[in-house]
């Protein structure tokens, strides 16, 4: 039980420090992670990048996902999750980068990498500045392949006119299971 309870203090520590980093007092819910990463088929997936994993929520699940050739790297600012993360999950398969997701193009260029088969964003966009946000979309939109997808969460719909600025094919759905409700976005590339 203190093994549960250990990330959600930590996730819950730094909200209260800095809500507007953080966005949220708890982490996903299952349901909430469940329909974000339901519609993929994630043995086709090679190279992953997720933003703002925090204490690993989102990341455990794409890692349960993903199969054991594919790569995933997680972009956090937070110096606790960075280091919660590293010591907590050893999988071989995930780079924790301590850089901002608007790094994304340089850090997947440093590993010899061109592109990413799936963007999957926990960090709060709403509460974000608008330079930084359109940054984010516009570095995600450069990085994935053709026919790619960036699938992500929000509390309300004002990221949904960056996303449709820079993508053609955007969808909406409510996941009203979670606290609070979060709105799930899926942007694709063409």
């Amino acid at each position: 039980m203190l093994a549960r309870a250990r990330p959600r203090l930590l996730f819950a520590r730094n909200f209260l420090a800095n809500p507007r980093r953080v966005g949220s007092v708890i982490p996903s819910s299952p349901r909430l992670v469940k329909r974000l990463l339901g519609h993929t088929d994630w043995q086709k997936i090679r190279v992953a990048v997720e933003y703002g994993p925090g204490t690993g929520c989102v990341t455990r699940a794409l890692l349960a996902r993903l199969g054991p050739d594919a790569r995933l790297f997680a972009f956090e600012i937070n110096g606790q999750f960075v280091d919660y993360l590293r010591r907590e999950i050893t999988d071989p398969r995930l780079t924790v980068v301590a850089a901002s997701a608007e790094t994304v193009g340089a850090a997947l260029a440093a590993a010899g990498i061109d592109h990413a088969d799936i963007a999957v964003s926990s960090l709060p966009f709403s509460i974000m500045p608008v330079a930084v946000r359109q940054a984010i979309v516009h570095a995600t939109a450069d990085i994935l392949a053709p026919g790619a997808r960036l699938v992500g969460y929000q509390y309300s719909t004002t990221w949904l006119r960056e996303l449709r600025h820079v993508f053609r094919h955007v969808t909406v759905q409510l996941e009203p299971r979670n606290w609070p409700p979060a709105f799930v976005f899926t942007a694709r590339r063409d």
